[in-house]
């Protein structure tokens, strides 16, 4: 009868004890207060998404873009979208291996002439010799997503290679 006379006893103790532990510094709920409005600084409109920029001593240079205009464009379609539009443009190389396919402005720094936005397709292809092999293993898709502001004033966008060019006007 001792026993569970002790037993009882002490975990009258305990619990008595779990008001006082609940309210002092022990308890890890207790450590920090609640939350309270506070007021934040201004910051200058930076991009989350754009890594940092590094200091002069450790930036490589930027690389220079080999690429050349694509032998034949065979196909351009424009998709609308929420933010803009995306051009697609499929194009014929002149051999096997053409990589790194772009859509360059033919004009970056100008706005577009007449309504007119021009792009080259351009491509990299490999230094070695490589064989020209049927059409269809030479095809190369591209696209370039543009938005609304980029489109101000367009009525025309044209994509051309060497011996064409293909343009889709404004509805």
């Amino acid at each position: 009868m001792f026993k569970p006379f002790t037993a009882l006893l002490l975990a009258s103790f305990v619990l008595s004890s779990c008001g006082t532990v609940r309210d002092s510094r022990v308890n890890p709920f207790n450590w920090f207060g609640r939350s309270q409005p506070a007021q934040t600084q201004p910051s200058e409109a930076v991009n989350p998404l754009l890594p940092r920029q590094r200091s002069r001593l450790l930036k490589r240079p930027d690389e220079i873009y080999q690429g050349v205009a694509i032998s034949t464009v065979s196909e351009m379609k424009i998709e609308r979208t929420i933010s803009g539009a995306i051009i697609h443009a499929t194009g014929v190389a002149n051999r096997q291996g053409g990589y790194d396919a772009r859509l360059t402005p033919v004009n970056p720094d100008e706005l577009p002439l007449d309504g007119v936005l021009s792009y080259t397709f351009d491509v990299v292809y490999p230094r070695r010799n490589s064989p020209a092999g049927a059409e269809r293993t030479r095809q190369i898709t591209v696209a370039r997503s543009l938005t609304h502001e980029e489109l101000q004033g367009v009525r025309v966008i044209r994509v051309q290679g060497v011996q064409n060019a293909l343009e889709s006007r404004r509805r």
